[in-house]
């Protein structure tokens, strides 16, 4: 209550002339944190982040990616989870995780990439089994994850193993992970291979477009985060334990991301364009976002 009486004031001091500014250009221009207790402030796609903490670029388990970008910030909760979750990636047969964007130092907005990733509690953990935990800043910077899902959407490709699978499902096992986002093929496959009284953690295996050589874990707001926007459930989340393995998902796959001929829903031209996340404002995040930007 405190912390978040303290960044309201602060916010209404800021100058109204940050308010112009593009969003994006004003978080990507951060290069440290905020000095301010760690708080996620508004929606995982629309907010910023008080306090965050830097990943080591590398640990006895994991190595962070693309360090060129410093996007290596989350709350503690999510530092806290991506080491343990590189702890358990060695019992399923791996040396560790290649961990990929979380946020920006002080979240917000990215001038590239990513709509979400803006509060600290989002992070890419690439699907490529490390072969070693010693690449050099450069080769972070050179090296690929590996595609593994089939052209046609709907199978996994060869670089689909068990170990895979068994790392996904400790992932979700976790009570502080909100939902995965992967490939739908991804969610077809462990759908197939689900022990029948086993799948209620598949309800949080979510099939998104564009998530071929990586997975997305989203956390839930951490306890007493008071201004952080819990994400919303899903029908399936509300009826009663559901996996997600029904016929939404092979609708997801056949109508949605290839949708039959004049199938696609016209839009309507008088309907309100929304403005996307590099198109933001300070005026559009919440107001403390103000004081996370001017926090020395």
């Amino acid at each position: 209550m405190i912390l978040r009486l303290a960044l309201l004031i602060a916010a209404l001091t800021v100058g109204p002339t940050q308010a112009e500014d593009l969003a994006n250009q004003l978080f990507g221009a951060k290069e440290a944190p905020s000095q301010q207790d760690p708080m996620p402030v508004g929606f995982y796609s629309k907010g910023c982040a008080a306090g965050l903490v830097q990943l080591p670029e590398t640990g006895p388990t994991w190595q962070a990616m693309r360090l060129s970008r410093n996007r290596n910030y989350g709350q503690p909760t999510m530092i806290e989870f991506l080491q343990d979750l590189s702890v358990t990636a060695t019992k399923v047969g791996w040396r560790g995780l290649y961990i990929g964007d979380i946020s920006q130092p002080r979240g917000g907005p990215m001038v590239s990439g990513h709509a979400s990733h803006q509060i600290g509690l989002d992070a890419d953990i690439w699907m490529l089994p490390p072969p070693s935990l010693a690449l050099s800043r450069q080769q972070r910077e050179d090296i690929s994850s590996i595609p593994v899902r089939s052209a046609d959407q709907l199978s996994v490709t060869e670089n689909w193993t068990n170990s895979h699978r068994e790392l996904l499902k400790a992932a979700a096992s976790d009570k502080r992970v909100d939902r995965i986002f992967v490939a739908a093929a991804v969610k077809i496959e462990m759908c197939k291979t689900a022990k029948r009284r086993d799948t209620k953690w598949l309800q949080k295996i979510r099939p998104v477009a564009g998530h071929d050589t990586h997975f997305h874990v989203r956390l839930k707001c951490p306890k007493g985060a008071t201004l952080c926007e819990t994400q919303t459930p899903t029908v399936d989340e509300l009826s009663n334990g559901g996996n997600g393995c029904d016929d939404t998902l092979m609708w997801w796959v056949t109508d949605y991301l290839n949708p039959p001929e004049g199938g696609k829903v016209e839009k309507d031209p008088d309907e309100p364009v929304k403005k996307g996340p590099r198109e933001y404002t300070m005026a559009d995040l919440p107001a403390q976002c103000a004081a996370v930007l001017a926090s020395d």
